[in-house]
């Protein structure tokens, strides 16, 4: 079974040992995105859910562009808040970016991250 990294340069780069996303290749193409955080590739993270969302969004769609893919190659989201308020707000970002509902999909509300400014982290399992 033949594994790919994914680091696209365009965005900040793992904070430790892992990838953004791994392509395993085994007759179907499948990527496991790690959890994206709302942090730019200049280490900027907004102050609101909504931005660090989208940066989140941002971030996923360029390791499944690096990957050969897009968002319609999903089959799953995790997705994980730190506050029961910002779920509407992860809702409407990710409507964003997805239409339809032909994909597996998790929210966990979470007491923090390894930084206490995040508030959003976001992961994918894609298929081609």
């Amino acid at each position: 079974m033949g594994r790919t990294s994914i680091n696209p340069p365009t965005i900040r780069q793992p904070f430790a040992a892992y990838s953004h996303g791994l392509v395993v290749e085994d007759g179907k193409r499948i990527l496991f995105a790690s959890g994206q955080l709302g942090v730019g590739p200049d280490d900027f993270i907004p102050e609101s859910a909504e931005d660090q969302a989208v940066i989140c969004f941002e971030n996923i769609r360029a390791i499944l562009a690096e990957a050969g893919m897009d968002f319609s190659h999903v089959v799953r989201f995790s997705a994980f808040v730190t506050d029961r308020a910002y779920f509407p707000v992860y809702g409407s970002v990710r409507s964003r970016y997805v239409s339809g509902n032909a994909f597996a999909s998790t929210l966990l509300i979470v007491s923090g991250f390894t930084r206490p400014e995040f508030k959003v982290e976001v992961e994918v399992t894609a298929v081609a």
